[in-house]
């Protein structure tokens, strides 16, 4: 299960002290790769590496109307606050088609029973470099509080739980 306990990381701190934090996750994340330097390399030059599922981390593919549903907003902003407050773990926003997709990291070994798919070994994720933004494609919407740490999937269960009663109340 994901540690839920974590150090701020939000706009409050200097640069100076979120660089070698954003140079500890990336270097977690990078350990997915079978090359975790191919991995650097192509954040370096692209923004984006493609990482293989199911060795550190799998993914819940979310449908954005179902994550706006659950949250009841849309506001980017909004909505990246509430993931955060919810989940506690990294969120990647794909942000190439209407209302995108969110892919929510989870333990590999975890239970997963909710109504979106997983996406597991034999399957990459275009995951956005840790730090300044560079692709206009895809975006941490939660990035990893500190590396190893991911979203526990009974709350993206608990979360995802509300979007249709609320659904049902709205006009």
């Amino acid at each position: 299960m994901a540690d839920t306990t974590s150090p701020e990381t939000s706009g409050e701190s200097s640069g100076g002290e979120q660089a070698p934090l954003h140079a500890a996750i990336r270097c977690w994340l990078a350990r997915a790769h079978p090359s975790p330097r191919q991995a650097e390399s192509e954040w370096a030059n692209g923004g984006v590496a493609m990482l293989p599922l199911g060795k550190l981390f799998d993914a819940v593919r979310v449908p954005g109307q179902l994550i706006h549903a659950a949250v009841g907003s849309d506001d980017p902003h909004t909505v990246d606050e509430a993931l955060s407050n919810w989940l506690r773990g990294p969120v990647i926003r794909d942000t190439r088609i209407g209302s995108g997709s969110y892919y929510v990291l989870v333990p590999p070994d975890s239970q997963w029973e909710g109504p979106a798919p997983r996406l597991r070994e034999g399957t990459y994720l275009t995951v956005p470099r840790i730090g300044r933004q560079m692709s206009p494609v895809t975006s941490w919407a939660v990035p990893p509080p500190r590396r190893g740490q991911l979203c526990d999937p009974a709350h993206l269960a608990a979360l995802l739980g509300t979007a249709e009663p609320l659904k049902a109340i709205g006009p």
